[in-house]
């Protein structure tokens, strides 16, 4: 019990910082999930057409996720040498990314949407599609924004008021959605299109929002920018970005394999595009437990470099790896379990509600794996290792998922399960080889490269 006991103690700080990061990014996941039920009421198309605009949509924004990560690492690890000016600098920095970075990929966005008839999706998918896309491609740069002072925040140790921000946006969406999906309050019905407008204005309120708070919070105030504009340090950005492109690669590989996933199901018809996108939101849910616990995880592990406390670094890190599998086990027999009843609250079509189900079993098969794999490579962010990692993921992603799934899925005759089976390998490959490396540093006490 003694050599437990280290790692048992590291446990508790790491849910006290998971807990309101895991109920923020299930706060945003509630949002799509509530669009899902939402547009699943107004039919099958429009439900099929937003889990395509949003599969395209991921691509883009997991880019951006991965640029912003560096704000939590970076500031947590400045935070930990206690060097409030340096955390500010990182804030500010991160935001001007957060700008140049999202506006370019809205540009491109705007340029893809009219070429999406070339995905091979179903004509009526199709033709319906394009206002919802650029909306979402409009709603890029401000949730980047929301997201590095959402990371801030969290790096400085206060993680509430951003979950309840993310809290009032969901309330904030269902309230629009209702008001532009259906038509209400004299608003014409918008159906799938009035889903995109609620989903810009709240991203753009939630980012206004947060800025206002951290202003004017006492407690983040030494860490607080002076100035914004001018200054700009291109070693701090050379220095952001070592971390940042290759988490946005890892993030681009994982993501696109899910996104090309969806794509290839929807060769196969709106059905089984439908089905996959209930899943795939129910399976998102679930996954924000397990990244809540990585991205803590990750924080307190640069904390830890920061203050020179190389010891905590095993004890942090397979405390939470092992309350991951204990957790993700019971929400894995969750989703194997009442997947169909689930499929039933967002639409009536018995052909959807059936595929669902066989989906929701192979998400409960690796609802273990993809937990241990994120807070990993979150692990791994944090001590500084970028590149074995990326090459990891490549191979796990592009190498595994991709190509298995289309030969069980597509070539096979396994259909939209046999697709999903192609991630679940991946996902292993990558949950024993990102989890071996970190064992590997920690164990020689050395940081990546």
């Amino acid at each position: 019990m003694s050599r437990l006991a280290p790692y048992l103690r590291e446990i508790r700080p790491t849910l006290t910082l998971a807990a309101p990061i895991t109920v923020g990014h299930l706060c945003q996941m509630l949002m799509g999930l509530v669009d899902s039920v939402m547009i699943g009421r107004a039919g099958t198309v429009p439900l099929a057409a937003a889990s395509f605009g949003n599969s395209v949509f991921n691509v883009f924004f997991v880019l951006g996720i991965g640029l912003m990560l560096p704000v939590a690492i970076f500031v947590s690890r400045a935070r930990g040498a206690q060097q409030p000016e340096e955390a500010a600098e990182y804030l500010r920095h991160g935001l001007a990314v957060a700008v140049v970075f999202g506006t370019a990929e809205m540009l491109v966005m705007a340029a893809l949407s009219t070429q999406l008839s070339r995905f091979g999706q179903p004509s009526e998918v199709v033709a319906i599609v394009t206002p919802f896309f650029l909306l979402f491609a409009a709603s890029i740069v401000p949730v980047l924004v929301y997201l590095a002072l959402r990371q801030f925040a969290e790096a400085m140790g206060h993680p509430w008021a951003p979950m309840f921000i993310l809290l009032a946006g969901v309330g904030l969406n269902v309230v629009l959605n209702w008001v532009f999906i259906y038509g209400n309050l004299g608003v014409p019905a918008l159906g799938l299109t009035g889903a995109g407008l609620s989903t810009l204005i709240s991203r753009v309120l939630g980012a206004v929002v947060i800025f206002w708070w951290l202003r004017r919070d006492a407690r983040v105030r030494a860490a607080w920018p002076r100035r914004w504009m001018g200054g700009y340090s291109w070693a701090r950005f050379r220095e952001m970005f070592g971390v940042g492109v290759p988490a946005s690669t890892m993030l681009f590989f994982e993501n696109t394999a899910f996104a090309f996933s969806g794509i290839m199901i929807g060769w196969l018809g709106s059905v089984p595009l439908a089905a996959h996108q209930i899943a795939i939101s129910c399976a998102s849910m679930v996954f924000m437990i397990p990244l809540g616990l990585a991205i803590a995880a990750g924080m307190r592990i640069s904390h830890a470099v920061g203050a020179n406390e190389r010891g905590r670094l095993r004890p942090i890190g397979f405390g939470v790896i092992g309350l991951a599998l204990v957790v993700t086990l019971a929400l894995a027999i969750g989703l194997g379990v009442g997947g169909r009843g689930i499929a039933a609250w967002f639409v009536q079509d018995l052909a959807v509600i059936a595929l669902t189900g066989q989906l929701m079993m192979v998400a409960a098969l690796f609802q273990m794996v993809d937990g241990v794999q994120v807070i990993a490579a979150n692990m791994l962010r944090g001590v500084g290792d970028v590149k074995i990692p990326t090459i990891i993921t490549l191979i796990a992603y592009w190498v595994i998922a991709l190509p298995v799934g289309y030969l069980l899925g597509i070539r096979g005759p396994w259909g939209a399960p046999g697709v999903w089976l192609g991630i679940a390998g991946g996902l292993a490959f990558a949950a024993v080889f990102l989890t071996a490396r970190f064992a590997r540093l920690t164990r020689l006490g050395g940081q990546g490269s």
